[in-house]
């Protein structure tokens, strides 16, 4: 959520930036600046009606003292007056800062000058792209093929037990999956991100203070009788820890890490590009989190990009990344790297990790701060990205792994899985 003194100040920069989303955002950032006017000049008006309240409450006070009931009385009756004008005037306040805050809602992040203009993600800059595109032999199969063919992931059991984009992983399958968590996590601890284990459903709080609500309610799989939500991604809890959070400045950066099931309906999704594990209701993610400086949160952000990219080097997997352009940035995010790997089966490329700062959007809905060096409280900048989501980087491992006898587990993982071959 952008903050009001910042739209105050930078209006004509935040509509022309916003443009970027291709957002005409004229009408809603006129429509908070009227909501904080109407609502300053109430605020000013109860302080005033306040400020009066107190000064006839000593009046009465020195008039009873001095014998003078009858002038005492009068006043009496005025602040009786004032009372009935500061409920009122409560009540109009508290009115004016629900609907400004309705209104800040509607408002997505300000991009970073960085995001490239766009309308999709055909219109995402590529930055880098490394590793060896292997070469397969005739009869390579995709991973849905492979993971029946040596009896690793079952999608018509899940299906049965849930439904469809519920896979049962089993057998070398599982253990791969284990593997990948366990290396994942291995990675980002040593790295110097806490570990945490993490709730997997969400109150609508945490939904608000990271950006999922209102936004993506309609992608959230929402459990009525206790309103909670099942958590999309690592970063709805992970990110949480933090709200209402005043933080010492030298407690900064924050590293977190963790793994969780996420849940997306992904209401809308069809077609042969969500095949097997491309895109599923129920999958497995490592998250990263860190709250940062706002001085240092770029720094860290390309920090963040040269640790995922460690990851798919050790993993051997050809990669390239993305710099999202304005129509496809997420509504919290001021910039974001995709990473995407090669399926060689498929002959497309995967996304398997977002890397995005959200500088203070997060952090204003969170109530997240620090304590600068001059004893003021101030936002400070979050940041989050995949440090993997699982799905696809086991289906290019699955495809680009596999010879004509069986599959071969990427060196790395091996101490994991304890074998080396599926076949």
């Amino acid at each position: 959520m952008l903050q009001v003194s910042y739209i105050r100040e930078h209006k004509e920069e935040i509509i022309k930036r916003l443009a970027i989303r291709n957002l005409d955002s004229k009408a809603l950032i006129e429509n908070v600046l009227t909501f904080d006017e109407e609502r300053r000049q109430l605020q000013t008006k109860l302080d005033s009606a306040k400020a009066e309240m107190n000064t006839i409450s000593k009046e009465i006070g020195n008039l009873f003292k001095s014998g003078e009931v009858e002038k005492a009385n009068t006043l009496k009756s005025k602040t009786s007056e004032l009372k009935e004008t500061i409920k009122t005037l409560e009540e109009g306040l508290s009115e004016k800062a629900e609907g400004l805050k309705i209104e800040l809602y509607k408002i997505p992040n300000v991009p970073n000058p960085l995001v490239p203009k766009g309308n999709s993600d055909e219109d995402n800059l590529e930055t880098l792209r490394e590793g060896e595109i292997p070469t397969l032999h005739k009869d390579a199969l995709p991973h849905w093929e492979l993971a029946k063919k040596y009896d690793l992931i079952d999608f018509e059991l899940g299906n049965k037990i849930t439904g469809a984009g519920f896979p049962v992983y089993k057998g070398k399958g599982a253990r791969l999956q284990r593997a990948l968590i366990a290396y994942f996590l291995d990675k980002n601890t040593s790295a110097g991100y806490t570990e945490y284990q993490l709730p997997h459903l969400v109150n609508e709080a945490s939904g608000f203070g990271t950006g999922q609500l209102p936004d993506k309610e309609g992608q959230m799989y929402h459990v009525t009788g206790d309103n909670l939500y099942l958590i999309p991604t690592a970063e709805v809890p992970g990110t949480n820890i933090f709200r209402d959070v005043i933080l010492n400045e030298n407690e900064l950066p924050i590293g977190v890490t963790g793994y969780t099931p996420c849940f997306r309906r992904e209401a809308g999704s069809y077609g042969a590009h969500v095949r097997g594990l491309n895109r599923l209701h129920q999958f497995d993610k490592v998250e990263i989190i860190r709250v940062e400086h706002p001085s240092k949160s770029y720094e860290a952000l390309d920090g963040m990009v040269g640790h995922v990219q460690n990851i798919l080097k050790e993993l051997k997997l050809p990669y390239r990344i993305l710099r999202l352009c304005g129509g496809d940035l997420t509504f919290a995010s001021a910039l974001t790297y995709d990473f995407e790997v090669f399926s060689a089966a498929q002959e497309r490329w995967l996304e398997v990790s977002s890397v995005s700062n959200f500088e203070t959007f997060q952090s204003n809905r969170l109530k997240l701060r620090f304590k600068n060096g001059e004893g003021k409280n101030q936002l400070a900048h979050t940041l989050n990205g995949s440090a993997l989501a699982l799905p696809r980087i086991l289906a290019s491992i699955l495809e680009n792994y596999q010879t004509e006898d069986g599959i071969n587990v990427p060196d790395i993982l091996i101490p994991y899985t304890g074998f080396d071959k599926i076949d």
